[in-house]
């Protein structure tokens, strides 16, 4: 047998195992939005778009296809979603994304310049309606979303994959472990894959991809612009607080949050008029964690109910989405999330483009490279317990200066990490 002949044999044998076990799994997808939809009601709607069922007609126009998982990867992929709408004002746009906060920022950023719909499930049928419903030109994939059955179909259909501002961390390779053998194949049949970095890169060779495949671009979260309305908000809000230490919990957990508030409660007992600025990470954690702050007898005040915090409010809780830069810039100091539990961290460019000073804890395996760079800048403190994070936030209140050393250091980081978009948008413009 040829050699092509028995590959295609393997890829067929994998897809068809990976599919039937996909098939019999097919009514926990159910269980599971029915799950989700008792914490986030939004995942009791739109069910149609998860199975590739839609209700309009298709258009019979193509799409530029953007895919990004939820909040994160659609604010990562915003400049380039953001070029492709300048640069190809003649092409309909359309995103992906898999959760419904991804798809609220979605509706936030763009409204009606852009058509949205809920990736379907990786099911054959599924992704087949999918693609013939939206005729894609070209596939934009964020980061880490690896679906064989949508690869192979992109392939299938004509559809050039790319994988964009790609990330992969020793955590995710080897939770691929088991499946490697088809994501490998699936990778490969992508035109490349944009690496954020060198070590990322090496582990998507690693996974499977052609040494031709990787390109090192760059992060685009580099190239994300601070919007003017930014320093509206921080001047409004400083005005208001009147010259009070101010500290930001951000994109915190579940299991972070009797940790803030024990932070919150040590830092409270040198600055009693601290403010603590909370974002929780999820929407359905904005309830809870304004309650768990009042049962400590702190008070408090949201985003929602009041615009700003009150000068005798001791926690405003942002229960917004899309405003958290806006936020950074108003705190002192940032604490960011994901950390101190093994979540992976958060996105660390975000304080430090709006001139933050940064403390995380010690789990940052999702930002290993990012972070390197900040610590190296000076711009970053590593906390390696709730311990260490609370003696590095007080000391960072205490000490104005620095906090502008590292706000200076972060802020010029950025800068000079630009660059990513333009070398994605060359790497696929002769897709677009």
């Amino acid at each position: 047998m040829r050699a092509d002949s028995f590959e295609r044999v393997i890829e067929h044998t994998l897809r068809g195992l990976y599919s039937a076990a996909l098939y019999l799994l097919l009514p926990i997808t159910v269980y599971h939005l029915i799950w989700r939809g008792f914490r986030q009601r939004a995942y009791l709607l739109r069910w149609g778009e998860r199975y590739a069922r839609y209700a309009e007609p298709p258009s019979g126009a193509a799409h530029l296809w953007i895919h990004a998982v939820s909040v994160g990867e659609v604010n990562a992929a915003a400049p380039l979603i953001n070029a492709l709408l300048r640069d190809h004002p003649q092409q309909r746009v359309l995103v992906t994304t898999i959760t419904p906060t991804g798809s609220e920022r979605v509706a936030a950023l763009w409204g009606g310049r852009i058509a949205h719909v809920y990736l379907p499930y990786d099911l054959t049928g599924a992704v087949g309606r999918f693609l013939r419903h939206f005729r894609p030109s070209v596939a934009l994939i964020v980061e880490t979303e690896l679906w064989p059955n949508l690869l192979f179909a992109c392939r299938d259909h004509g559809v050039p994959a790319y994988l964009v501002n790609a990330r992969l961390s020793e955590r995710s390779l080897r939770g691929y472990r088991a499946l490697r053998p088809l994501v490998g194949r699936a990778l490969r049949t992508m035109r490349a894959v944009a690496a954020q970095s060198d070590a990322d890169g090496a582990r998507f060779l690693h996974l499977g991809a052609r040494p031709d495949q990787v390109i090192v671009c760059g992060n685009l979260k580099f190239d994300t612009r601070v919007d003017p309305a930014v320093d509206a908000i921080a001047k409004e809000f400083r005005d208001r607080i009147a010259g009070r230490p101010v500290w930001i919990a951000a994109s915190t957990h579940s299991d972070e949050e009797a940790l803030v508030l024990a932070i919150d409660r040590h830092l409270r007992t040198r600055w009693p008029d601290l403010l603590m600025l909370w974002a929780p990470r999820h929407p359905e954690r904005f309830r809870p964690a304004m309650q768990l702050a009042i049962d400590t007898g702190l008070q408090v005040a949201t985003r929602k109910l009041t615009r700003l915090p009150d000068s005798d409010d001791a926690v405003f809780v942002i229960d917004t989405l899309g405003e958290l830069m806006s936020f950074y810039a108003c705190a002192d100091v940032a604490f960011v999330g994901g950390s101190l539990q093994p979540v992976g961290g958060h996105n660390l460019l975000e304080p430090a483009a709006v001139g933050t000073a940064i403390v995380t804890g010690p789990h940052l395996h999702n930002f290993t490279d990012i972070a390197e760079q900040l610590s190296r800048a000076h711009a970053l403190r590593i906390g390696e317990d709730v311990v260490a994070v609370a003696t590095e936030l007080e000391n960072l209140l205490a000490d104005p200066a620095a906090r502008a050393r590292m706000a200076a250091a972060g802020l010029a980081l950025v800068e000079q990490g630009g660059g990513a978009l333009r070398r994605t948008l060359t790497l696929i413009e002769n897709s677009l």
